[in-house]
């Protein structure tokens, strides 16, 4: 059944890395069931864009922040700027990495920079943004995770440390606050097709893989705040642990690492 989201959140939303992409669904659907949303991300004309179409569509207010979210103000500048909001559900969509190069092929601001935006800035945002939520007894947090979380791979160091984080900061925060009325969702995204994910995978690879729609995800996820602390998308068991199963911790790295090297080679 589709949820009213105004009516069981509040009336306005937060898609943080909105312009595009899984974020821009997300606003989307959450403008088609009810929510006035805000969007934000660093491109402002990308931004505009996607907010005018939703107001057509959907005849709600967008309001438009242009911010990078790996700076260490970005949280505290939106906390400023939707002071005057009544915030219902904070989506944190942000956190594309480079899988194209090692983890010593990267600089090390890079790697900084990932932190800032995967692990900071989300635990800023839940803390900046879930506590008006708790006060309320309503509301909804939704921190993005990959199935990267569940293990390392090659290429995939540092980025698979900061979803790992976003994935137990939600579940932790889920415990907490499951009795409050707040729900906490960390949902657990494969391969999406999203211009961030067709900028870092090249094309003999997705001959070979079945990426998902960016519209069903934001769908699926909007179906399932309440079904924390993590739903794995694409799972015949979303609400079930690894789809690494059994499976020692090396042998997942080295499965992993097979992984990557196919993809490579295709």
């Amino acid at each position: 059944m589709t949820t009213d989201l105004a009516n069981k959140y509040g009336p306005w939303g937060i898609v943080a890395g909105g312009s595009d992409g899984v974020g821009a669904a997300f606003a989307q659907t959450m403008a088609a069931r009810g929510m006035n949303v805000v969007l934000v991300a660093r491109r402002t004309s990308v931004l505009e864009e996607t907010a005018a179409e939703i107001r057509d569509r959907h005849g709600v207010e967008v309001r438009t922040i242009a911010l990078d979210l790996s700076d260490t103000s970005a949280i505290a500048d939106l906390e400023k700027a939707t002071s005057d909001l009544e915030i219902g559900v904070f989506v944190f969509n942000a956190g594309g990495g480079n899988h194209s190069a090692s983890f010593l092929d990267q600089s090390l601001d890079t790697h900084l920079e990932l932190v800032q935006r995967n692990c900071v800035s989300v635990l800023e945002a839940a803390h900046r943004f879930g506590a008006p939520m708790v006060a309320r007894g309503r509301g909804a947090m939704v921190l993005l995770s990959s199935t990267s979380a569940w293990i390392g791979g090659a290429s995939y160091a540092s980025y698979s440390a900061t979803k790992s984080f976003d994935l137990i900061l939600a579940e932790g925060l889920w415990a907490e606050w499951r009795d409050t009325g707040v729900d906490v969702l960390a949902p657990v995204l494969g391969l999406t097709d999203t211009p961030s994910m067709r900028r870092v995978v090249d094309a003999a690879t997705l001959e070979h893989v079945e990426a998902a729609d960016p519209n069903e995800v934001a769908v699926e996820i909007l179906d399932h705040l309440a079904d924390g602390p993590t739903w794995i998308l694409g799972s015949d068991d979303p609400l079930g642990g690894s789809p690494f199963g059994a499976m020692s911790r090396r042998d997942g790295v080295l499965t992993m690492l097979r992984m990557v090297s196919a993809g490579a080679d295709s």
